[in-house]
């Protein structure tokens, strides 16, 4: 089975020139933790999650209504391709410590994989729960 068959497409995403707080709104009613950012020609160009606004907006008490997503985004993002795997995605994630991936086609971007759309297919759900165990046994506890 291939990304493309399970990912969420067409992916949820914010421009780089959006103000942050748009990005914030669409997290919330979105009920998503990260959001893929593309240019005005849909390429991927970084991501931005609720953790990014918590600590480089709202701790330094800066207005995020004024600053742009592109100043505050992740710029080295690990993505997926649509023909990838599923087992490469979910190494990939693995790897790279995250629970979602951004697919991309060309730079662009075309869709969204997550362990959820993983553990949604019951012949997937040991991968997901494999890449899962991976993720959060390589977290450092405080």
């Amino acid at each position: 089975m291939n990304v493309n068959d399970i990912m969420s497409h067409p992916a949820i995403s914010v421009g780089q020139d959006e103000p942050v707080a748009a990005a914030a709104r669409l997290l919330r009613r979105h009920n998503i933790g990260s959001l893929p950012v593309t240019s005005s020609a849909g390429k991927l160009r970084g991501i931005v999650t609720d953790r990014d606004i918590a600590l480089r907006c709202a701790i330094t008490d800066s207005d995020y209504g004024q600053i742009k997503v592109g100043e505050i985004m992740s710029r080295a993002v690990i993505t997926a391709s649509p023909a990838d795997s599923v087992a490469t995605a979910a190494s990939t994630m693995s790897r790279g410590q995250v629970r979602r991936l951004p697919v991309v086609d060309d730079g662009r971007l075309v869709g969204m994989l997550s362990l959820s759309d993983m553990a949604r297919s019951p012949d997937l759900k040991p991968q997901a729960s494999q890449a899962l165990t991976e993720i959060s046994s390589n977290m450092k506890k405080l």
